[in-house]
């Protein structure tokens, strides 16, 4: 099952751009995200396994191995091909949006012609 072309949330974003070095359990993916945003950016636990859920299947994220650590079954996740592929498109959309407001406002207070 492949996703549609739609935006993806904030959370969803850094999920998946937290993945672009390779697989990672939950605590590591929400350890990257906030570091890439400086803190702003706090996933809460059920916040990202649903999330996780969601990008899993929409065929963006693959759970990969499992390991047990204290006791406890640690899964490691990856980005799938079309997860890199939603992520760059994603990017791309942000960027163009960015552009626009960018150049519009270095031009705001002078007259229309």
């Amino acid at each position: 099952m492949t996703r549609q072309k739609s935006s993806l949330t904030e959370p969803q974003y850094f999920i998946l751009a937290a993945l672009m070095d390779g697989p990672l359990h939950g605590y590591g993916i929400i350890k990257a995200a906030e570091q890439a945003t400086g803190g702003r950016l706090r996933i809460a636990v059920g916040t990202l396994y649903g999330a996780l859920d969601r990008l899993e299947r929409a065929g963006l994220v693959d759970p990969g191995e499992e390991e047990i650590v204290d006791g406890r079954a640690r899964r490691y996740y990856r980005l799938t091909e079309d997860g890199t592929e939603a992520l760059g498109r994603e990017a791309l959309r942000m960027q163009q949006a960015a552009a626009l407001v960018i150049g519009r406002s270095r031009n705001a207070g002078t007259a229309p012609a």
